[in-house]
This record gives structure tokens, C-alpha cells and sequence, in this order.
């Protein structure tokens, strides 16, 4: 395995109407699905109901990088690991929002949430990614002890601190 490594994953995207008088309808991620490729901006209509549409709206690479195995544990350690979709608005084509990016990594997320530009959301991971990112780490994982530093005392000479050692009066 090298360092770095790739899998393709379709993004599966939600138009849900809105009982709301500032907002008609919102966009989300609500899937991720390993081995369908297609360009980002070419949206397929996948099913529908009564107040939502899902969407394919594009493939985009989930990289995985050796230096975030941590993040990658903590999110496979959660009841029901994610994978973070970014969606960023589309100011130049016709759609509101398109996928922009995906991680394993919820510090990697969590970044991206704090602009508020950006719509990011945890969406289930498959299995099949389950294993490919548990076999990511096994591979490169190294803990690194905690080390917490211990206090060291100022050496200080008395007279540069201000205090004569004769009559320990300040000087200013």
C-alpha cells in the first residue's frame, strides 16, 4: 500500500421542501456509494417522494493519508462511522450546491463546517469503505505516546530580577 490512497465514490444528494416561510427547500448529503462514477455537475434523478428528490450528483475521491489515521480511528470507533460530504454553492452553473470534497476525517470536517459558506455532513460509510479504511490503518497507524512537559523553573539572576541581595528593595 503506498501512503496515499484512493476510492471513488458516488455522492447521492437531497432536495427536501420546506414548511418554512424564509426557505422553500434545503440541500443534503444522504449518501455515499463506492463504484459509481460520473462528473460532478451532470446529476442524475435517482427516486423521489412526496416532498424530496435524491440525486447522483457526481463522483468525487476519497483520499486517505497516513498522517490522519487518528481521525480515521476516532471516526471508525463512533456507533455508526461517516463520511463527510462538503457541498459548496455553485456560482457559476445552474445548481444551487455541488459536491466538493469528501473525507473520513471528522477534524478534517470540522474544518470546512466552520466557514459556513460550505454545507458539510456525516452521511453512513459502507462497509466495504469500512474495511478499506481499517486496512488503511492497520498498515500505517503509529501511536505516539503522550508526553506531557514537565515545568521548568526560570533561572534567573537576583540582580537582573531588580532585587539587591543587600537591602531587597526593588530598584526601578
Amino acid at each position: 500500500m503506498a501512503a496515499t490512497e484512493t476510492l471513488s465514490l458516488g455522492v447521492i444528494i437531497e432536495r427536501r421542501e420546506l414548511d418554512n416561510p424564509w426557505q422553500d427547500h434545503c440541500w443534503l448529503p444522504v449518501a455515499v456509494i463506492p463504484g459509481v462514477s460520473s462528473p460532478i455537475g451532470k446529476w442524475k434523478k435517482l427516486r423521489h417522494g412526496e416532498d424530496w428528490v435524491h440525486y447522483h450528483a457526481g463522483t468525487l475521491d476519497l483520499e486517505l493519508f497516513k498522517k490522519e489515521t487518528d481521525g480515521y480511528r476516532v471516526n471508525l470507533s463512533q456507533p455508526q462511522p461517516r463520511v463527510f460530504v462538503v457541498l459548496r454553492p455553485d456560482e457559476e452553473g445552474d445548481r444551487e450546491f455541488l459536491p466538493f470534497h469528501i473525507t473520513a476525517c471528522p477534524y478534517e470536517a470540522e474544518g470546512y463546517g466552520e466557514s459556513g459558506d460550505e454545507i458539510v455532513e456525516g452521511v453512513p460509510m459502507p462497509d466495504i469503505v469500512i474495511a478499506w479504511i481499517q486496512a488503511f490503518i492497520d498498515t500505517y497507524h503509529v501511536d505516539v505516546p503522550f508526553v506531557k512537559r514537565k515545568f521548568k523553573k526560570h533561572k534567573s539572576n537576583e540582580e537582573g530580577r531588580g532585587i539587591s541581595r543587600g537591602n531587597k528593595s526593588r530598584k526601578f
